[in-house]
C-alpha cells in the first residue's frame, strides 16, 4: 500500500474514475480475493494433508515452499508480462492456472501430483496482486493511488477471512475433495465475469505504446539493475523481508499445527484465533497507512518497532512452561496482524527511489522479500520439527535468524536510503524552480 500524498487536483491524461471505474476495477479485485483463498486454504488443512498424502512436517512445508517459490519468481516477469500484454491477458491467465491447480490439489490422491497442483496455484496467484495495482492506475486519478492499493490489500485479507472460516468448516464438514473442488467454482466464476466486463483502461486513456528500444534481454537486464542500485529499492526489500513473514508462516501453515499440537487447542478454537491475525491485519493496514500518509518519518520506526513487537510475542509463547494462557496467544495474534502493514512499508522505500518506467520491477523486487524469507521459514520449520520430534520451541526459533539478518540489513542501508532520498527532493526542487514559463 503505498501511502505516499497526492494532489487533489486531477493531473492532465488522469483517468476520469468514477462508477465505471470503481465496478471495473472490482472485477479485478475479485480475481485477487479468490486468489487469496486459494493460496491460504492450505494453512486450514495441514493436519488433513498429513493423513491424506501420509507424509511428515518437511513434506508438508515442501507445499507452501514451492508455491511461495512459483510465487517469489514470477514477481518480475509478471511486471514485464503486464506491461507488454496488458491486465486482462495476464489476469485470464492467472486464474486460469489458480483454479486448474485449487481443481487439480481437489482430486490429488498422491502427494506429487499436489505438489504440481499448490505450483500451477502459485503461478497463477503470483499474476494477480501486480495485475490489479496496474488495473486501479489505469482506471482511477492519480490521487486515488493510495487508497486504491490500500483498499485491494483488505480485500485481499478477507480472502484469508473465508479459509478460515468457510473452508476450514467445509473440510470437516463435507470432506477433503468436495471442499476444494467447490471453492475452485468461485475461480470459474471470476473468470466469466472479467472475459465479459473487464477492460484494461477506459476508452480515450490507452497508454502511449512503448518505445521499440524497450525490448529484449538488454533491457531487462538494465530495467533490474538500474532499480538495484538503488538504495531505496534494496531498503524496502529488506523491510519487506523482516517484516512479513512471521505472520505469513504462522497463517500460511503451521499456526494450526501450533495451536492443535503444542497448545492443546480444538481446530475450532484455533481457527478463531487464525482469524483474529486476519482482522487485526485489516485494522492496523489502515492505521499504519495513515500514520505514513502524514507522517513520512513514521516508515522506518513503524517497521522496526513491528519486528520487536513481532519477536517478543512470539518468543513468549514458545518458550512459557507448558501451555501458553490464552490471553498471550490473543495477543499474539493481535500482534502478528501488524506484521502485513508493516511490510507495505518496504513499497513506500522504493516508490521515491525509482521512476514511473521502473515502478512495476522495484515493486516486483520488494514483493520477493517477504515471499523469500517465508520459504526459507517454512522450511526451516519442517525440518526441525522432524528433526526434534515436533518440539516447536526449536522449530519456531527459526524466525529470529531471519529477523536478525532482516534488521541488520535495514541498519545498514537506511542512512545511504535516506540521503538518495534527500538528494532526489532536493534535485526535484531545483527542477520546478529553474522550469521555464
Amino acid at each position: 500500500m503505498s501511502s505516499a500524498t497526492s494532489s487533489s487536483v486531477t493531473m492532465p491524461g488522469d483517468p476520469p474514475g468514477g462508477r465505471r471505474a470503481v465496478a471495473v476495477w472490482s472485477i479485478g479485485v475479485a480475481v485477487y480475493f479468490v486468489a487469496v483463498i486459494f493460496r491460504t486454504s492450505l494453512g486450514v488443512a495441514g493436519l488433513d494433508a498429513v493423513e491424506r498424502f501420509h507424509i511428515n512436517a518437511s513434506a508438508l512445508s515442501t507445499f507452501s515452499i514451492l508455491q511461495l517459490l512459483v510465487y517469489a519468481g514470477m514477481q518480475i516477469p509478471v511486471g514485464l508480462m503486464v506491461d507488454r500484454l496488458g491486465t486482462k491477458k495476464v489476469l485470464t491467465l492467472g486464474v486460469v492456472l489458480f483454479t486448474v491447480g485449487q481443481l487439480g490439489f481437489a482430486f490429488s490422491a498422491s502427494y506429487p501430483m499436489a505438489l504440481v497442483s499448490r505450483a500451477l496455484l502459485g503461478c497463477g496467484d503470483a499474476m494477480t496482486f501486480i495485475s490489479v495495482l496496474r488495473l486501479g492506475t489505469r482506471w482511477f486519478p492519480a490521487r486515488r493511488g493510495p487508497l486504491v492499493a490500500q483498499l485491494a490489500g483488505l480485500v485481499g485479507m478477507a480472502g484469508n477471512l473465508v479459509s478460515t472460516l468457510v473452508i476450514a468448516r467445509l473440510l470437516h464438514g463435507i470432506g477433503w475433495t468436495a471442499a476444494f473442488a467447490g471453492s475452485a467454482l468461485a475461480g470459474v466464476l471470476v473468470l466469466v465475469l472479467m472475459l465479459l466486463f473487464l477492460k484494461d483502461h477506459p476508452e480515450g486513456y490507452e497508454p502511449a505504446p512503448a518505445p521499440t528500444t524497450h525490448k529484449g534481454a538488454a533491457y531487462i537486464r538494465g530495467q533490474i539493475a538500474a532499480t538495484w542500485r538503488e538504495p531505496g529499492t534494496r531498503l524496502g526489500l529488506w523491510v519487506h523481508f523482516s517484516t512479513q513473514f512471521p505472520a505469513m508462516v504462522f497463517l500460511l501453515l503451521w499456526g494450526l499445527p501450533f495451536l492443535v499440537e503444542a497448545q492443546g487447542l480444538s481446530r475450532g478454537t484455533a481457527g478463531e484465533l487464525l482469524t483474529l491475525v486476519v482482522l487485526s491485519n485489516m485494522m492496523v493496514g489502515l492505521v499504519y497507512g495513515q500514520i505514513v500518509a502524514r507522517h513520512h518519518s513514521a516508515r522506518l520506526p513503524l517497521a522496526l518497532g513491528t519486528v520487536g513487537a513481532t519477536a517478543v510475542m512470539w518468543a513468549m509463547p514458545v518458550v512459557w512452561p507448558g501451555q501458553a494462557p490464552m490471553w498471550l496467544l490473543v495477543v499474539m495474534c493481535v500482534v502478528l496482524g501488524a506484521c502485513g502493514p508493516a511490510s507495505m512499508i518496504g513499497f513506500d522505500f522504493a516508490r521515491p527511489a525509482n521512476p514511473p518506467e521502473r515502478q512495476g520491477t522495484a515493486s516486483g523486487i520488494v514483493n520477493m522479500g517477504g515471499f523469500i524469507a517465508s520459504m526459507t521459514t517454512l522450511l526451516a520449520v519442517g525440518v526441525l520439527l522432524d528433526a526434534t520430534g515436533d518440539n516447536y520451541r526449536v522449530a519456531f526459533s527459526a524466525v529470529f535468524v531471519l529477523e536478525a539478518l532482516g534488521v541488520s540489513q535495514i541498519l545498514r542501508l537506511r542512512r545511504r536510503a535516506a540521503r538518495a532520498e534527500r538528494d532526489r527532493v532536493v534535485a526535484s526542487r531545483v527542477a520546478s524552480v529553474h522550469v521555464p514559463v
